[in-house]
Order: C-alpha cells, then sequence, then structure tokens
C-alpha cells in the first residue's frame, strides 16, 4: 500500500509496499505539484486581481463606445431639426447669364423668391454670392418679393459676396459666420446653383467646419439634369440633409400658433400655384 500526506507546503510520501514502481512515484509528484498550482491560483488575492482585470476591461469597453457615440453626435446632430434663431439661409449664385442654361431655372428662382421671403417674414438672415460677376451678371432680382430693392438692401447690409473659387465659403463669409449675428448659427440652409460645383463645394466646406447643412432639393440645379442628381446624393452621403421648401418652412415654424403662420402659409400658397417642373418627373 501507499500512504500520501498533504499539507500547504510537504508531503510525506510513505511506501509501504517497496514493489511499487519508480514511476508512480514519479506520476503522483507531479499530481502534486499541479495540485499546489492550482491551489495558488485560486487564493483569494489571486481572484481578487481577476475580477479587477474584468472590471476594468468592461469600464474600458463602455467608455470607449460612449467616446464613439459622443463623437458621432458631434458630427451630425440625430435628426436635424430647425429653428428660426439657430439657421442662416446662402443663396448660391443664382445669376443672370446662367438663367437660360440652367435645368428648370425657373423653378429654381421662383424657390428662391419663397425662400427669401419666408426668411424676412421669420428674421432668419440671408447671405449670397455672385461668381465672378463682371462676366456672370448679378443676383437675379426674381429672387426677391420685392425685386432689385431687397438685392440693394442686401447689398448695403454686407451679405453679397463676389468670388471667383467656387466654394461660397469666402474669407469675407467666414468672417461673417463669427460676428454676434451668426456665431450660434449652426444649421446652413442652401439653396442655388451649380448643384454638382458651387452649391456642392459650399456644402463641403460647411460640414468640414461643423456646420449642419440642409440642402433644398427644388432649389438647386445644374445645366445638366444628371449632374444635379449625382451632386444632391453626393451631399447626402457626406452628412447634409435633403428637404423641400415647403417642407423647411413648416419644421421652421413648428406649430398652427406660430405668430407668423398665416404670412408663411399664404406664401406657401402663392409658391404652390407657381409653375414647379420637377413635379413633371
Amino acid at each position: 500500500k501507499t500512504c500520501i500526506y498533504f499539507t500547504n507546503t510537504t508531503m510525506s510520501v510513505f511506501i509501504r509496499n517497496k514493489s511499487v514502481s519508480f514511476l508512480v512515484f514519479v506520476i503522483l509528484l507531479s499530481l502534486l505539484s499541479f495540485t499546489t498550482s492550482s491551489f495558488h491560483n485560486s487564493s483569494p488575492l489571486s481572484n481578487h486581481h481577476h475580477k479587477a482585470k474584468l472590471s476594468q476591461t468592461k469600464m474600458s469597453t463602455s467608455a470607449a463606445l460612449a467616446a464613439a457615440t459622443a463623437s458621432q453626435m458631434t458630427r451630425r446632430s440625430a435628426v436635424g431639426k430647425l429653428s428660426p434663431q439657430t439657421c442662416a439661409f446662402f443663396l448660391c449664385d443664382i445669376q443672370e447669364r446662367f438663367r437660360p442654361l440652367i435645368y428648370n431655372s425657373e423653378t429654381i428662382i421662383h424657390t428662391a423668391n419663397y425662400l427669401t421671403s419666408m426668411a424676412s417674414e421669420l428674421s432668419v438672415p440671408v447671405v449670397a454670392t455672385q461668381q465672378y460677376t463682371k462676366v456672370f451678371g448679378p443676383t437675379v432680382t426674381d429672387c426677391f418679393a420685392n425685386g432689385q430693392e431687397d438685392l440693394d438692401r442686401l447689398v448695403a447690409k454686407g451679405r453679397v459676396f463676389e468670388k471667383k473659387q467656387f466654394s461660397m465659403m469666402t474669407d469675407g463669409v467666414q468672417d461673417l459666420m463669427v460676428t454676434e449675428e451668426f456665431q450660434n448659427r449652426q444649421s446652413v440652409v442652401l439653396f442655388g446653383i451649380e448643384a454638382h460645383v458651387c452649391v456642392q463645394q459650399t456644402c463641403l466646406d460647411l460640414l468640414e467646419m461643423g456646420k449642419e447643412v440642409h440642402v433644398v432639393c427644388d432649389g438647386v440645379s445644374s445645366q445638366q439634369s444628371f449632374d444635379r442628381e449625382i451632386a444632391l446624393g453626393r451631399m447626402a452621403n457626406a452628412g447634409a440633409f435633403l428637404t423641400t421648401a415647403q417642407s423647411l418652412a413648416f419644421m421652421l415654424m413648428q406649430s398652427a400658433d406660430h405668430p407668423n403662420f398665416k404670412a408663411v402659409s399664404k406664401l406657401t400658397v402663392n409658391r404652390m400655384k407657381q409653375l414647379n417642373e420637377f413635379n413633371k418627373n
């Protein structure tokens, strides 16, 4: 017979039967070594360290997920709501020389008139640009309810900017965006021409600056409809919101209780009586 006695640190082996082989003795020693190792690994101190590591891993994962969510929310607000106090309207290069060249140009001009009139009723500032005015002419006066008078007033306020670069974000416009009137306006409503050049580059610049961009689909176009279509998809994929002028109007008011509801509703009814060439498709 073989008798084995275990303690925490020592073992006494008594072999009463001398016929037990040396190999059995080696196996018993190996078993004892494994048992001792398991005992140490299962000690309270070891368990405490293991639990602490698991806890740290869980905390690190939660923190990483929270940081990623916060980052995503910073890049783009969840649903893209608008209010008159936090947005500005950008009118891009709707100029006389382009008028006969642009796909559905009369619809673009009617929509611009509707939007600038809406901005006046809701006290939303309008910023306009003109691409190389010497060649392409001034902004189309039909974009405003009172024609040349409204355009002259916008010029007098310093809100019409000459440019040769394609994006509206010239040094002058960027300087305007940090003034007291504009610094809290994080949303930009964008309309004008051409969709795949100046409008698109303005949109991307604004998104890169951390602004929220709403592109008015019935207020933007290009000379070719295909360019317009691809540009709208490109801007949406980059993070812009696509909307329509009428949808925009009612989002800005939120309720029929809005003090300017009747005035804006009248503008909407008048706009619906005009031709919208995009409805033909």
